[in-house]
């Protein structure tokens, strides 16, 4: 996967608050012309995510360093499991651990944590989507980590899709209103309206709204909500989404069910780095 130019620069960011000025404990203790290899090794089981991005790590600090990947990203990884074998300077190796295990457990975590909610549905036809609840400058990642899980992303920000929310409503002077101001952006913009009722939402059909998102309604509501849209808008659930509550929710027939804790609720996986020679 070709990682963007902002996310080399993201990596680079968080090398430079790791490493500072110097790596005083490898400057030290290892030789600069010092080469070893390294066994990136699974401590748990999860749904693996991230090599491109660790790759770019070691590479930002040295372009010479080898990879060799044992499994791929979207996999189900075991306890004990080699992911990959890193070659290089052995300070290179020592200086980029770090940053390098936080990003493949940060997104392995959110891989695995898609991957549960998707089985849950698995036999359903809705997608599972992420929101944009995600970490500061980390977005693309952890969007991938997502799609790595089996799950489908929501838009990537405010610039790539029309979601007219609560407050929006309220400063636009009403659902109606906020519609059809949207629709004199661009024809070809899909245009989705956050309703908490079901007047709202008979309100944002006749408005012309494409994509109708159910705030916290209830199981009831949501079943009643997608016969009364009857395909006239693809209908997603949002709120309050728990793996608990998911299947429930899914089996109401509604279209997407998109679950904010995917990205910021997801526990890391326990991933090691070891030398081996």
């Amino acid at each position: 996967m070709l990682v963007p130019h902002f996310v080399k620069h993201v990596i680079r960011l968080a090398l430079e608050e790791d490493i500072g000025t110097c790596d005083l404990t490898t400057e030290f203790v290892v030789s600069e012309r010092q080469k070893s290899a390294a066994l990136i090794i699974s401590k748990g089981t999860f749904i693996l995510a991230g090599l491109p991005f660790v790759i770019e790590v070691f590479r930002l600090v040295d372009q010479r360093t080898e990879f060799s990947i044992f499994l791929n990203d979207g996999s189900m990884v075991k306890k004990g499991d080699i992911i990959a074998k890193v070659s290089g300077l052995t300070g290179t190796l020592l200086s980029c651990e770090r940053v390098a295990l936080n990003i493949l457990q940060r997104l392995s975590g959110i891989a695995t944590l898609t991957y549960e909610y998707v089985q849950k549905v698995k036999d359903l036809k809705v997608k599972i989507v992420d929101t944009r609840k995600t970490t500061p400058c980390l977005r693309f990642m952890e969007k991938y980590a997502v799609r790595a899980g089996g799950g489908s992303n929501h838009r990537s920000g405010l610039y790539d899709g029309i979601l007219i929310k609560n407050n929006h409503i309220k400063a636009a002077g009403g659902i109606t209103v906020a519609i059809h101001a949207a629709k004199k952006v661009h024809h070809l913009a899909k245009i989705e309206v956050e309703v908490e009722n079901l007047n709202d939402l008979r309100e944002a059909l006749r408005s012309g709204a494409d994509v109708v998102m159910l705030d916290n309604m209830s199981v009831e509501d949501m079943r009643e909500a997608v016969k009364v849209a009857k395909g006239m808008a693809i209908i997603e659930a949002s709120g309050n989404i728990t793996i608990e509550r998911v299947r429930d929710i899914a089996e109401t027939g509604v279209d997407l069910i998109s679950v904010g804790a995917l990205t910021h609720s997801a526990p890391a996986a326990d991933i090691s780095m070891m030398i081996v020679e």
